[in-house]
């Protein structure tokens, strides 16, 4: 399972447009590459269900939020405190999304892909908010993405959808060129 979490780094008591916005707009990212979302910390205080009609009573966004519902009848749709102690494991590895990836830890896209063809989850973590991640949860993710390579910023949901459209696009491509390469050397057999 790969999944996309969000982690509110805007207000946490007031419910603002940008937090059921990037829900709206995150929920067909997830659905067309496969990936399950996740929202951390975010200021609503209502069940799962309940903040799913919300968002889609408040938004024309993802077919007016078809997409978020469809996402929540899968069981594909988390939303949940930031934990102090590190990330649930079904949500996979964590990957801090930063355009300051510590060398150390720094993965790329085609990391990603090779390990979500081996079966590999990640947890892919946005901030939401100006600041992006919290320096807490970039420290403590094991490994990080710079979606860029080259340490551009960007805003959370331009993050948002080039994060599962790149990776998941090599993906699609090495899947691509295996079956040409396996058909090729049928051929030739």
């Amino acid at each position: 399972m790969q999944t996309l979490g969000i982690v509110n780094t805007y207000d946490r008591i007031k419910v603002l447009d940008a937090h059921y916005r990037a829900i709206a707009r995150a929920a067909p990212i997830c659905k067309i590459f496969g990936f399950s979302l996740a929202l951390f910390d975010f200021p609503f205080d209502m069940e799962k269900d309940e903040l799913v009609k919300y968002v889609v009573e408040k938004t024309t966004i993802g077919e007016s939020g078809a997409y978020l519902q469809q996402l929540n009848e899968d069981h594909h749709f988390f939303v949940q405190d930031l934990p102090k102690k590190g990330f649930p494991a079904h949500f996979g590895k964590p990957v801090a999304t930063t355009s300051r990836a510590d060398e150390s830890k720094r993965m790329t896209a085609m990391d990603a892909a090779q390990g979500i063809l081996h079966h590999d989850s990640y947890l892919f973590l946005v901030g939401l908010g100006r600041k992006g991640l919290p320096k807490s949860i970039i420290k403590q993710a094991p490994n990080h993405l710079d979606i860029s390579s080259g340490g551009t910023s960007c805003e959370t949901c331009t993050a948002m959808g080039a994060i599962p459209a790149y990776i998941m696009g090599i993906v699609e491509g090495i899947k691509s060129n295996k079956h040409k390469s396996h058909k090729s050397f049928k051929h030739f057999s």
